[in-house]
Formats: C-alpha cells, structure tokens, sequence
C-alpha cells in the first residue's frame, strides 16, 4: 500500500480549503503558568461536524473519479467519521450509505441522517459491521472510505498539523492522541516535512493502549476489550498508519482516565470552550508528568468535541 508523503497532504489541503474550516489556534495564560510551557491548542473541536475527521473525509470524496462518484461512499461507523462522511458526500452531490450499530447514540444517528446519508443498522459487533457493509457496497457498488487506514483520509488529517505550524511557527513538540493512527499518521508527516528538530508525541488511554504495545513492540497488538471514558480512542492501529508512525512518531504515551477527566474540565474551565474526552488525553499525560513540557514550545490538537450531553455526569 502506498504510503503519503507531505506533496499529497500539500495536494489535500488545496482540496479540502473550500470546504473546511481552517480551525483557530488558542492559547490560556493560566494553563502556560501552571506547566510553565508555551501551550498551543489547534482547535478542531470548532471543525465542520465537530471533529478532525471531516478533514480526511472530504479530501477522500473529493479525490473520487466522477465514475466512482456517481456511485457513492460507504463506510461503517458509531462516531465522527459517519457523519463527516455524510457532510463530505452532501458537498459533491452523491449518496452516502453508513452502517450503524442499533445500540449508537441517538445524537449520532440523528448527525448521519441530518447529513442525508442512508443508514443501515446492524448487531453492535465488529463482525456484523464489515457483513453488512460488504452487502451495501455489493448493492449499491459504492466506494468503501475507511475512517483512518486510507491514504486520502490520512493526507486529509494532516492539513490540520500543516495550519497549526504556518499560522504558529516553530514548534518543540506536536502532541495529538491516537486511536486508529489517521490523525497521528498525518500529524507525523506534516511536523516532520515541516519541522524536522521538532518531536511528535502520540498520547493514548491506559486502558486503550494499543498503540503503545504496538509502537515499542514493533508489530500491531490489536486492541481488545478496550475500556476507556475517550471513547473516540477505541480502535486498533490501521497497517498503513502504523508505518507511517513507526518511522515519524517520537514516543507514545498513556495516561489514566482521571487524568483525562482532570484534563478535560481544566479545559472546559480555563479556555470556555467544549471538548470531547479523547480531546484530553495529551493534557491529561501533561498532567500525570508523562511528557515534559517545561520551557518547550508546544502545539496539541484538539481532536474533536463531540460531547453527549446526556452523559455529562459520566465526566464530572
């Protein structure tokens, strides 16, 4: 599988501009004083569906022939990349056929359905997911877009690393968590084309690490029974994504699910501003002393802030 180089997150992001938002980057003088570090958040918790993912959605359904096209997209998704690629498939025109597990938030399949994409639902396993999508595509013919082991996807993810850097400058670290890779894989290429002296950190929940057993032992360890409040984290590295973080990922980290409640209202509190708990994570390994940040300039991406407001006293 070939793997993307920056020219293809360069070629994406020209791709995507019109459709996207290019999302601000903010800072909080009370946060650099208590990690007595330079902290600079790219906030993709303000991205069109809430979340990064509508960055490598739309450089996929935009990257389509018009042949293809005219068939549509599918995929199968509980989360941000269902409704990112029902947004993407609505801006060109063409259908979009999600699966869904019956058991999904309400506030999700609300999402999809709202985008215009055709829902089918299935039994919440893993296994009934990729039957019944295979079905849809072999009906409909359609163009499956993976939500993250996909080189356009992973090109899409990188545009956000490459804005955070043009609009801010040199960087000593490049934090964003990690559950699949698609973030981190083209988070990885951006800070690396771009600052080659800067280090990128992927940080992950102790209890969805993953990554981490993979990174330090060289080969994927899927992810099993993962049990995590960052629920946006449960997935297991794509092979594509795990390359490209082999070569350009500095170090993983993993941090306890207190620490990313901790994480998460101290953002809430000091910067007013909503985040999902997988959004946390690399403030929560902040906090736990897992990354030193102290005198070092350093950019995190806010992955998304999708937050069910129903299950808010789950947090705090």
């Amino acid at each position: 599988m070939q793997t993307p180089i920056f020219s293809d997150i360069q070629k994406a992001h020209k791709r995507v501009e019109p459709f996207i938002h290019r999302t601000p980057v903010l800072t909080s003088n009370s946060l650099n004083k208590i990690f007595h570090s330079n902290l600079f958040f790219k906030c993709e918790n303000f991205q069109k569906v809430g979340a990064f993912k509508f960055r490598g959605a739309t450089n996929a359904v935009m990257s389509l022939n018009d042949e293809k096209a005219q068939k549509g997209v599918a995929t199968h998704s509980s989360g941000n990349h269902a409704a990112a690629l029902a947004l993407a498939a609505r801006n060109r025109g063409i259908k979009a056929y999600v699966v869904m597990p019956e058991n999904a938030p309400e506030i999700k399949k609300k999402a999809v359905e709202g985008y215009g994409a055709e829902i089918t639902f299935c039994q919440p396993t893993l296994e009934a997911r990729e039957t019944t999508l295979a079905k849809v595509i072999e009906q409909t013919g359609a163009t499956e877009i993976h939500p993250y082991n996909n080189f356009e996807v992973i090109s899409g993810q990188g545009t956000a690393a490459k804005e955070l850097i043009e609009d801010n400058g040199s960087f000593d670290l490049i934090l964003c968590p990690v559950g699949g890779g698609g973030l981190l894989s083209g988070t990885s290429i951006s800070t690396k084309s771009m600052l080659p002296g800067a280090k990128v950190i992927a940080c992950e929940p102790v209890g969805a690490d993953d990554a981490y057993r993979s990174f330090y032992g060289g080969q994927i360890h899927p992810s099993v029974n993962p049990n995590t409040i960052a629920d946006g984290l449960l997935t297991s590295l794509g092979k594509l994504n795990f390359e490209i973080i082999k070569s350009n990922t500095d170090k993983v980290v993993t941090t306890s699910d207190e620490a990313i409640v901790k994480a998460m209202r101290m953002i809430w509190e000091r910067m007013k501003i909503i985040i999902e708990p997988s959004s946390a994570v690399p403030l929560a390994a902040i906090i736990e002393k897992k990354i030193d940040v102290e005198g070092k300039k350093t950019g995190i991406i806010l992955s998304g802030g999708n937050v069910d407001l129903n299950k808010i006293s789950n947090y705090f």
